[in-house]
């Protein structure tokens, strides 16, 4: 007897209201708001009376606020150092942080405030797939310990971000909000942040970055073209990404900076031509006549058969084969003649560039060399005044035709331009997948070294700093340490520790890509690890009063090194996590001397006077000007040693002492 099933879905009745809406999108898109009904919307619809003066320009989602309380709700965390994962800690001014984005950008907000030169990210992409970034406003530290510890017996995220949840693009964009609103205060006022992203959140994140960082900052969008489209696609097959670039204020940025890139084959071209036109004037048979003798074995005397090469041979010969190089970028290509010194130049029209007519001495005409006749004037006039139009003749700069009915034109030398604007179209097909796996390293889809290279080298220069808070497999960091040394970038890397099975995590992945890098004994990296503060709470806890009254001496955490303390100091203070640190043994107590004395941090127990006047000498010893010298709260010996240790401190010049 055959048995009768049914599915889930066959067993219940029709769900109307799903069915209702999906008709009203179907009649109504744009009161689809994120898979749920704009009321406000479908009113205005039907309502010819709506009030329009609630109308207002700009752009929200369910969760914007919240969003952008989180950018201001303060951080309880700290960065702990992680020396045994660094590489050349000691001398390293690279940093790599292992912890959740956002809290981190909190704490450097001192630190480095307005002293990051290019921001450089790549963020998760909105597919709907996994979406380990879920912020919350209870604890955000035990959040972010928690999110990253969620694995099912598989070993799979469990964190998604489905399209069926109602709040695709909301997830998403309160997930970026905040981030780029903290970390635009970290860019320096000539700064640059430099985003990748595809086509699922295109359009969002562009009026995103005209709310944060204004619309008038935007210095435009690259298209990367990969060579290769999407061959799952069942739309347009994308075969780019976008990239978005804003200065963090466009006039600072104009006024010291230049979008340019070099020209990357323009030494190849230079040689090439140098080649062509030691030619000029030498002699050569015909090819023609050269493919018939050999052909037929002719034994011909073809001496009298050759040819003097010409000017005019050698440009031909340089020309095809510039049009044969598929790599040059429109820029270079455009320099394909030689002239009569062997240099390469281009020719460019000289007319006035506004729509406006020019001053009537911009219509002097330039007489013909030849012809000694007047040439064409442009209509609205030359580009230059009289005095620069003879400069350029004088100089053999200005190019004529064969009489005088061309119109001239300037002639620019390559080796004179070196340089080229940044294109909107960026062509750099391949992956580093070779690359990784020489390395050991095992990543999905990332992106190429030498492609993250040129564009960090585009908007930085020698000894700026990078920041990457989707850090992913390193490359941003990879990039920086290909620098030479004489051009060396410095970079700060964050990664969220997102599991990936087996027990690894990304950041894992990020730390061994760099370790393994070329010379990166040399430049190396420093390691931080995002917890909790080092600083104890006070827990009321009146069942346990007389515990929490014994533990109230200690304000540090008892698992917790002067090390981890030492570099919370430096965060609550503005220091760079970079600042050299030297060790000093005063009086038999560890003393921590920051940036050749700048900041003196004693951390031990049972600090006595004799101690305090040691680090007293120490100051005298190192001369800083105006010095600041923490101590540990319940480090003293006794409250009179406390007392007398400010004292004693400020006759040394040291008015800043503090105690934790």
């Amino acid at each position: 007897m055959n048995k009768i099933t049914a599915s889930s879905t066959e067993s219940k009745s029709k769900n109307l209201i799903t069915e209702f809406r999906e008709k009203l999108f179907d009649i109504l898109p744009e009161c689809n708001v994120d898979g749920q009904i704009d009321v406000e919307q479908l009113m205005r619809m039907f309502n010819a009376d709506f009030d329009s003066s609630k109308e207002k320009f700009g752009f929200n989602w369910s969760g914007k606020n919240a969003a952008i309380n989180l950018a201001l709700k303060p951080s309880n965390a700290t960065l702990r150092p992680d020396e045994p994962s660094s590489v050349n800690w000691n001398d390293s001014e690279n940093i790599f942080i292992e912890g959740d984005n956002l809290e981190t950008i909190k704490l450097l907000q001192k630190s480095y405030h307005k002293k990051v030169k290019m921001i450089y990210i790549d963020p998760p992409y909105n597919t709907g797939k996994d979406f380990i970034y879920s912020d919350s406003f209870k604890d955000s530290v035990s959040n972010y310990l928690s999110q990253t510890k969620q694995l099912s017996e598989s070993g799979k995220k469990v964190s998604t971000n489905i399209e069926t949840s109602g709040r695709y693009h909301s997830n998403w964009l309160s997930m970026i909000y905040p981030r780029l609103k903290l970390a635009r205060n970290l860019l320096k006022d000539d700064g640059v942040i430099v985003i990748h992203l595809d086509e699922n959140e295109n359009y969002h994140l562009r009026i995103i970055m005209n709310e944060v960082y204004g619309e008038d900052n935007f210095i435009g969008e690259i298209c990367w073209d990969k060579g290769n489209p999407k061959g799952d696609s069942t739309k347009i097959a994308y075969q780019h990404e976008s990239i978005l670039v804003f200065a963090k204020n466009i006039n600072v940025f104009k006024d010291t900076c230049s979008i340019s890139r070099p020209k990357e084959n323009a030494e190849k071209m230079l040689t090439k031509a140098k080649q062509i036109f030691s030619k000029l004037g030498s002699k050569s048979i015909p090819s023609e006549l050269k493919k018939l003798d050999k052909k037929y074995d002719l034994a011909l005397d073809l001496s009298h058969f050759s040819k003097e090469f010409t000017l005019e041979d050698i440009n031909g010969e340089f020309r095809d084969w510039v049009n044969k190089q598929s790599y040059l970028s429109g820029g270079e290509a455009a320099y394909n003649k030689i002239d009569c010194n062997g240099d390469v130049y281009r020719t460019v029209s000289m007319a006035w560039p506004n729509k406006k007519q020019a001053p009537d001495s911009y219509f002097i005409p330039l007489i013909h060399p030849v012809t000694g006749l007047a040439c064409p004037v442009p209509d609205r006039g030359w580009r230059n005044p009289p005095e620069t139009m003879k400069s350029l003749q004088d100089r053999d700069l200005i190019v004529f035709g064969g009489d005088e009915n061309k119109q001239p034109e300037r002639k620019y030398l390559l080796k004179e331009n070196l340089y080229e604007n940044v294109p909107s179209i960026l062509k750099f097909a391949g992956s580093d997948d070779a690359l990784l796996k020489k390395l050991g390293v095992t990543f999905d889809n990332p992106k190429p070294v030498a492609f993250a290279k040129k564009l960090i080298s585009y908007f930085t220069n020698a000894n700026d700093i990078v920041l990457d808070f989707f850090a992913g497999s390193g490359t941003t960091g990879h990039a920086v340490l290909n620098f030479s040394e004489d051009e060396q970038r410095k970079f700060i890397l964050i990664q969220l520790p997102e599991p990936i099975g087996n027990g690894k995590v990304i950041s894992d992945i990020t730390k061994e890509r760099l370790s393994k890098v070329e010379n990166v004994s040399d430049k190396g990296f420093k390691c931080f690890k995002l917890d909790d503060t080092n600083i104890r709470p006070w827990d009321a806890d009146f069942d346990n009063l007389e515990q929490v009254l014994q533990q109230a001496t200690e304000s540090i955490k008892a698992d917790r090194s002067s090390e981890d303390v030492l570099y919370e100091i430096f965060l609550k203070y503005g220091y760079d996590l970079t600042t050299p640190v030297e060790t000093e043994i005063v009086n038999g107590k560890q003393v921590f001397v920051v940036g050749a004395g700048a900041l003196i941090v004693c951390l031990d127990d049972e600090i006595t006077g004799e101690t305090v006047e040691g680090i007293a000498k120490l100051k005298e010893e190192l001369d800083p000007e105006t010095p600041q010298v923490v101590f540990k709260d319940a480090g003293f010996a006794d409250s009179n040693v406390k007392t007398n240790a400010i004292q004693i401190l400020k006759q040394a010049g040291i008015d800043d002492v503090k105690s934790i």
